[in-house]
């Protein structure tokens, strides 16, 4: 089974420098997010994606999400980021809402699915949030389970299901699992629901009115 690191406070930088490391690599990490667990990888590395959508038997055809620490990472990653999307990260980030942004032309194509966007979101969860503001990137956020299983919510279920395809599996508790985040395409005007998730549709329209859903 994959490696389960349990989170320990005076842990966290023996965590960030193992991390950095498998991530260097091309490793694949499991972490606990606000939702279910996510797979993380770095999102430049062609080898690693490559084994990402192999382990989870993935299309390459559909995009992936990356897990960013604020907006200014999101930055790294997004041509620009539109004021209705500003006002929505101010309002539900950290959380459960992802959204879709204008992609940097250096992102590969196994990110965007050759879509010309990237979808990002900050997880809410604590220990994950403030690891990625330590490591300075992004790193990949697809569910952590092979295509058509049910995502998981415990690091044990990631390591019975995915074994030894993933190299290190955060525990810092367990998930609360229910629903998938909210996906809101920001990349048109107005804005466009894509998926209904935690974050609904009325919490939506404090900043977009009407949102029409695609």
């Amino acid at each position: 089974m994959g490696r389960i690191w349990e989170w320990r406070e005076e842990e966290a930088d023996a965590w960030l420098q193992e991390s950095r490391r498998l991530l260097a690599g091309g490793g694949i990490l499991a972490l606990p997010t606000e939702t279910f667990y996510a797979l993380a990888a770095d999102p430049y590395q062609t080898g690693a994606l490559q084994r990402l959508f192999a382990l989870k038997g993935r299309a390459e055809d559909k995009p992936v999400l990356l897990l960013v620490a604020d907006a200014n990472m999101a930055r790294q990653v997004a041509l620009g980021i539109p004021e209705v999307a500003l006002r929505l990260m101010a309002r539900f980030w950290p959380g459960p809402l992802t959204l879709i942004l204008s992609a940097k032309g250096d992102l590969p194509d196994l990110v965007t699915a050759g879509t010309g966007t990237v979808g990002v979101r900050q997880p809410r969860q604590p220990a994950v949030c403030r690891w990625l503001a330590d490591l300075g990137f992004p790193v990949t956020g697809t569910s952590a389970n092979r295509a058509g299983n049910e995502p998981l919510t415990r690091a044990a279920e990631v390591a019975r299901e995915l074994g030894h395809d993933v190299d290190l599996i955060l525990d810092a508790g367990p998930c609360p699992g229910g629903l998938a985040s909210t996906v809101v395409d920001v990349t048109v005007s107005p804005p466009r629901l894509v998926r209904a998730g935690v974050i609904s549709k009325a919490d939506l329209a404090s900043i977009v009115p009407d949102l029409p859903t695609r």
